[in-house]
């Protein structure tokens, strides 16, 4: 009985989580109400109160969850930024998240979205991938500074255009598209590039291994769309 519960219960919150994805991709979060928010997914009253206080404690409780999950699948497979492989494996569960919480981070990244979100995400991105290049390790110069930034802002905006995208394509396709890019930038901007940045090219598989199981990492995580690696 305790399991028909849960399962009711998560049941409820996707909906309202779906519900609330589509309302921020068409106004802003102090512009929805709760009223609005249960006709969307035709729900009572009652039974959003019973999970949520008012529509801004759901969405910080919604972001908390989204930023748990990334963490935690990141966590499964940590980096090692001295291996490019494991960068880019590791940046490919990252959009393989992103892809299985699609509607959310197109509301959350989008122009009637949380840009308290997008700084978290900014944080993570500059935490997780940039750490071995931190910005004191650029070269002098207001340029090399400038280039740091547009890193972390053009990552930003390349998730939403990916997510955007009709044709949208891999997770493993759009991590060597980010690493290649990176890569570029920090070889113009930066007086040190760590070994994983040292060498552009392909993904190396290792013999016996598809390149979803590199480094013991999934890449196609539960919940993402099962399209195939585009990796060459």
């Amino acid at each position: 009985m305790a399991e028909k519960v849960d399962r009711r219960i998560r049941k409820t919150k996707a909906q309202l989580r779906r519900g609330l994805a589509r309302l921020m991709q068409e106004k802003s979060i102090n512009e929805i109400t709760v009223k609005e928010l249960v006709d969307e997914v035709d729900i009572n009253r009652s039974t959003f109160y019973l999970h949520y206080t008012d529509i801004y404690q759901m969405l910080q409780k919604i972001e908390e969850e989204v930023m748990e999950e990334i963490v935690q699948v990141m966590e499964v497979c940590p980096i090692d930024h001295s291996d490019r492989d494991s960068v880019i494996g590791f940046i490919a569960r990252f959009f393989s998240v992103l892809d299985s919480n699609k509607e959310l981070f197109l509301a959350f990244l989008g122009p009637k979205g949380d840009m308290a979100f997008v700084e978290k995400v900014e944080n993570l991105l500059a935490a997780r991938i940039l750490a071995p290049v931190p910005a004191s390790s650029l070269k002098s110069g207001t340029d090399a500074a400038h280039a740091y930034a547009f890193v972390l802002n053009g990552c930003v905006g390349m998730i939403r255009s990916w997510l955007s995208s009709p044709a949208q394509e891999t997770p493993e396709h759009m991590a060597k598209l980010t690493y290649s890019l990176i890569h570029d930038i920090f070889q113009k901007y930066m007086g040190k590039v760590h070994p994983a940045m040292s060498k552009p090219g392909t993904v190396r598989q290792e013999p016996g291994h598809s390149p979803k199981e590199l480094h013991g990492c999934q890449t196609d995580l539960p919940g993402a769309s099962g399209r195939k690696a585009d990796i060459r």
